[in-house]
Formats: C-alpha cells, sequence, structure tokens
C-alpha cells in the first residue's frame, strides 16, 4: 500500500507589481483575482486551497467575487498581512515604498493593522479565519502573541533556512528562520497556543546547515541570510524546475516529513501578473508544472489534501526545539 502522504496548497491571495521593487501602499491593481478560477482544474482532483487574501482583494467589491466563488467551491480563506498597504497608514505614508520591513512597525501598529484585515476577511468568510501568513515571509517572534490574541490558530509565514538580512542602519529587513523546524510545531505565546505550518524547504546537500552554523560569528550571519539564495530548495513552484521540485520532495521524505507545504501567488496565475510571467503560455506552463508534480505525488502515495484549517486535525504537531529565533516566541 503506498505511504500516507497529506499536501496543503496555498496562494497569498494579493495586488499585482510586487516583484518590480516597490510596493503600493494606495489603490493596488487587483484584478489577477479573475485568474483565481485557473485552480478550479486542481480542486477537481481533490486539492483543497487556502487562500491567504491580503487587504488589497478584500476591500475590493469585484475581487470579493471572485474569493466568494472560490470559497463555495471548497477554498479556506486566510488572512495575508501586507502592512504597507493594510490601513491604518501613517500620515505621509506615500503611495509606494522600495521596502517595507515589519521591524520598522511598532506592535501596536501591527496589532490595528491585523484587526482591519481580519475584519474584512471574517465579514467575507463563511468559517472563522483562523489561517494567517505574514508578507514577505517577514514574520517576526512579537508577532505570535498579537495573532493568537486576534484568534489566529495556524500560521504559515516560517521559511526554514532563511537568515536575517540587515540594512546598513542595523534594521532587519528579514527575520531569523534559519533554525525554524521544517515540520509542523506549536508556538506557545501569553495568549495560546499557534500551530506553524512552515514552507517546506530542505538544504541542497544535507550537511550545509550544520556547517554554517559552525562558522565564527559575523561569517555565520552572513552566510546565514544568503543561504535560501543557494544553499536551499524549497517547494516555490515559480522559483524551481520540475526536477529540483522532485528533488526537494524526495529530500523532505527521507527526513520523514509527512506532510508538504507547497504556495505560489494569485498574480502568478495571469499572464503579465509578475515579471516571470511575461504572457498565457509562462501561465500555462507553471500550472502545467505544478500538476505534474501533482502526478508523481500521487502515483507513489496515498495524497490525501488538506486546507491549512485542517492541518492540526491530521498532523499533530512536534515540540519547538529549545533555540532561539524569530520562528518562536521566547
Amino acid at each position: 500500500m503506498p505511504d500516507p502522504l497529506f499536501v496543503v496548497v496555498s496562494l497569498d491571495v494579493e495586488e499585482e507589481g510586487l516583484f518590480g521593487g516597490r510596493y503600493a501602499c494606495r489603490r493596488p491593481s487587483v484584478r489577477n483575482t479573475a485568474f483565481l478560477r485557473r485552480l478550479l482544474p486542481l480542486m477537481e482532483r481533490g486539492v483543497r486551497p487556502t487562500l491567504f487574501c491580503a487587504h488589497s482583494v478584500l476591500a475590493d467589491a469585484a475581487s470579493r467575487e471572485h474569493l466568494a466563488a472560490m470559497q463555495a467551491a471548497g477554498a479556506e480563506i486566510g488572512a495575508h498581512l501586507h502592512h504597507w498597504n493594510t490601513p491604518p497608514l501613517p500620515p505621509g505614508t506615500p503611495d509606494s515604498l522600495p521596502a517595507v520591513p515589519a521591524a520598522a512597525l511598532s506592535s501596536s501598529l501591527l496589532a490595528d493593522k491585523l484587526h482591519t484585515l481580519l475584519t474584512a476577511a471574517r465579514s467575507l468568510s463563511s468559517a472563522p479565519v483562523t489561517s494567517f501568513r505574514m508578507g514577505r515571509w517577514d514574520a517576526h517572534s512579537r508577532l505570535w502573541p498579537l495573532l493568537t490574541r486576534a484568534g489566529i490558530r495556524l500560521d504559515a509565514s516560517v521559511r526554514p533556512l532563511h537568515g536575517k538580512r540587515r540594512a546598513a542602519d542595523g534594521l532587519a529587513l528579514s527575520p531569523d528562520h534559519f533554525d525554524a523546524p521544517s515540520r509542523p510545531y506549536t508556538i506557545v505565546t501569553p495568549h495560546g497556543p499557534l500551530l506553524e505550518v512552515p514552507l517546506s524547504v530542505a538544504p541542497l546537500l544535507p550537511g550545509l546547515p550544520s556547517l554554517i552554523r559552525a562558522l565564527p560569528g559575523p561569517l555565520r550571519r552572513r552566510a546565514q541570510a544568503s543561504f535560501h539564495q543557494w544553499g536551499a530548495l524549497t517547494l516555490l513552484p515559480v522559483e524551481h524546475p520540475l526536477p529540483l521540485m522532485n528533488l526537494v520532495t524526495r529530500t523532505l521524505l527521507r527526513r520523514g516529513a509527512r506532510l508538504l507545504s507547497l504556495t505560489w501567488h494569485s498574480s502568478e496565475m495571469m499572464p503579465g501578473g509578475a515579471p516571470h510571467i511575461p504572457d498565457e503560455a509562462a501561465a500555462r506552463r507553471l500550472l502545467d508544472k505544478i500538476s505534474r508534480w501533482l502526478d508523481g505525488l500521487e502515483s507513489r502515495h496515498a495524497v490525501t489534501y488538506l486546507t491549512m484549517r485542517d492541518v492540526a486535525a491530521h498532523c499533530p504537531p512536534h515540540a519547538a526545539p529549545p533555540l532561539a529565533g524569530d520562528w518562536t516566541w521566547r
């Protein structure tokens, strides 16, 4: 009998233009939500996607209609915080920004933006909105209590083997997720537990992370900050060809993984919605790659597709190891 395997498929449903180095703070275009219907053939084969929705799509009437249709077809509505354009916006916020590190925001402002986002999401969803992903994987440790206090019970913001990057002034441009577990684990906060479902990531070579950890301090931090660019493979189908997606899958399964987390962006199904998806042919190639990856899984495993909301009922979380980092709460 084939080995059982759980697969969660999620999309960041958001505005276009995020791959050009600037981030729209006002009136972003959300035409891409009309292309969510391209998920329907995957859903017909059993995929149950979680749609992590940014405020930009939740505030747009036409996008809400597309989201409601996907929810009626079986998709889960989750929340996705793009803090650069989710109200409240501080006075003087420009129309666009070149960089948007979450570390620059106070906890109180983050909490206010989270409240705005969840209010919009819950006004659309027919079920409680309990799943969340932070924009740009920019989840720092102080976010976790804000989420549980707001009623979030599952997070998918952690990208293992992704190290902290800092600007010249010392501001954290990305969080420290390097030592995060690759399997679902529990983050315990003052307001209750949070189930973390990390992105599926594996090192290019098995011993590389240990070698990086053994380096002297400054060299280790530099290597960790760039490791995701040269030393790690992820289940991000826009970043890797199918053979590399299959390689990371085999690596994770050999290490005992029984849940795989695959994700991409809604704008990557729209021709011209992202620089790397210039036309209809590119959009079709991406979806064909995903379908062929699923074909390979189903040929070797008894695959069960889950929404993020369903993970807790099927995959008991592991205890997080006693290491410090933004992937857990101290």
